[in-house]
C-alpha cells in the first residue's frame, strides 16, 4: 500500500510521517508522578506564552498562587528549562493527533470514493479525546495510540480492503505488533466504558478553578499595577 501511494499528496503524507516518527522519541514523558503537577503548570505556562499575546501573560507568581501548590517561581522556571530541552526547544511536541491526521489521509487515499464518507475523521477524534481523559494513555507512543484507534475503527466498520493498509502504515513506523495489540485493547476498553452508562458526565462545579476571596484580590492588584505601569518608548539603532 505504501509503495503504491505515488501521487505528489500522498508522498507529502509520507514525509510529513518519517518527521513525525523521527521526533516522536524525543517527546515521551518520563516524569515521577510527584513532579506531575509542577511538569503540568509549566508546559500550560509554555503553551501560553507561545500563543497568547504579551500582555495576555500571567505572572507566573499567580499562576502558582492559584494552583495551590506547593513549588516556588525558581521551581517552575527549572521544569520549564527541562521540558524546552526536552522537546529541542520546538513548543510544538509531536502529538498522538498529528499521526491520526496523517494516518486517516494515507488510509483515505486507499478507499473507494463512495466508502469514503463511512470513515469519519471527527468521530476518530472523539475517540482520541475519550483516551485522553485517561492518564494511562500518557505512556503510549503517539504513532501508537492513533494507529490503535484507526485500526479498531477499520475493523468496527468492516474496511477488510483496508486491513492490508494498516498492517503497512505499522511497518513503515516501526511499531511491534505486540506495542499495537497491547494498546488496541486499551482503546477498546476505554471505549467501551465511556460510551456506556457507568460513564457519567462530570460535575462541572468540580471543573471550576475556585480561588479564595483574599487570592482574587491580590491577582486584581498585581494586574492593576501591570496594566499602569508607563510605556517605555522605542528608541532608534
Amino acid at each position: 500500500m505504501i509503495e503504491a501511494l505515488v501521487t505528489t499528496e500522498a508522498q507529502k503524507l509520507l514525509h510529513q510521517l518519517n518527521v513525525l516518527l523521527e521526533q516522536e522519541s524525543r517527546c515521551q514523558p518520563k516524569v515521577q508522578p510527584k513532579h506531575l503537577g509542577c511538569v503540568g503548570l509549566s508546559c500550560f505556562y509554555l503553551a501560553v506564552k507561545s500563543t497568547e499575546e504579551e500582555r495576555n501573560i500571567p505572572l507566573a507568581t499567580d499562576l502558582i498562587r492559584i494552583s495551590q501548590y506547593k513549588f516556588t517561581v525558581s521551581d517552575l522556571m527549572r521544569m520549564e528549562k527541562i521540558v524546552l530541552e526536552k522537546v529541542c526547544w520546538k513548543v510544538k511536541a509531536t502529538t498522538a493527533f498529528q499521526f491520526l491526521q496523517l494516518y486517516y489521509s494515507l488510509i483515505h487515499e486507499n478507499l473507494p470514493f463512495e466508502r469514503r464518507k463511512n470513515l469519519s475523521f471527527e468521530r476518530l477524534e472523539a475517540q482520541l479525546k475519550a483516551c485522553h481523559c485517561r492518564i494511562m494513555f500518557s505512556k503510549a507512543k503517539p504513532s501508537v495510540l492513533a494507529l490503535s484507534i484507526i485500526a479498531l475503527e477499520i475493523q468496527a466498520q468492516k474496511f477488510i480492503e483496508l486491513t492490508e493498509g494498516v498492517e503497512c502504515l505499522q511497518k513503515h513506523s516501526k511499531i511491534n505488533y505486540r506495542d499495537l495489540t497491547f494498546w488496541q485493547e486499551l482503546v477498546a476498553k476505554c471505549l467501551t466504558e465511556y460510551s456506556s452508562n457507568k460513564c457519567s458526565k462530570p460535575n462541572v462545579q468540580k471543573l471550576k478553578w475556585i480561588v479564595s476571596g483574599r487570592t482574587a484580590r491580590q491577582l486584581k492588584h498585581s494586574y492593576y499595577k501591570i496594566a499602569h505601569l508607563p510605556t517605555i518608548p522605542e528608541t532608534g539603532s
